[in-house]
């Protein structure tokens, strides 16, 4: 075999170990997020971040299947993390909030549908929860209207969650 063609093999072997494993870890997801009753949002963005962080790893492995010499290498990968610093340092409450949601995504007990009440100063916001995004929480008041609260605010403040007469 020439040297493309084991190239070539070991590629093609790397992309089925990679979708095996997709399919390993999105059933485990599915298995271990319904144990705890979240909804299917949350499987979503936690399927979403899996394949983020294997397909780096697909990436990284390709460039040494296909012998991409490390200098270039880490002149590109050097040149795109300064590039995001650069980004993140000057929109730095777009990191906050990503940060804050995952934290809110995994440490808080908050569920879509629940009714919650985050305690302010000034104005105290109430209503059902309808969905939290990477950068908002979107609560709906009793008047119907939909209120976004940046997640990086939700974690510096007082949320009590209420629990709904429907699930009782």
């Amino acid at each position: 075999m020439t040297e493309l063609e084991i190239q070539i093999l070991e590629t093609v072997i790397l992309g089925v170990i990679l979708i095996v494993v997709k399919l390993i870890t999105q059933k485990s997801i599915n298995r271990f997020l319904s144990k705890f009753d979240f909804d299917l949002k949350r499987k979503r963005i936690t399927q979403r971040i899996i394949n983020l962080f294997l397909t780096i790893l697909g990436i990284i492995i390709l460039a040494g299947i296909w012998n991409i010499k490390r200098s270039e290498l880490i002149v590109f990968m050097t040149s795109v993390i300064t590039v995001l610093g650069i980004a993140f340092f000057a929109q730095w409450s777009i990191l906050s909030n990503i940060t804050s949601s995952l934290i809110l995504f995994f440490n808080h007990p908050l569920k879509i549908g629940q009714n919650v009440r985050v305690l302010e100063k000034d104005y105290d916001v109430e209503g059902q929860l309808i969905d939290i995004s990477f950068f908002f929480m979107y609560v709906r008041d009793k008047d119907g209207n939909t209120i976004t609260i940046p997640t990086s605010v939700v974690l510096q403040k007082t949320i009590v969650s209420k629990k709904n007469s429907s699930s009782n």
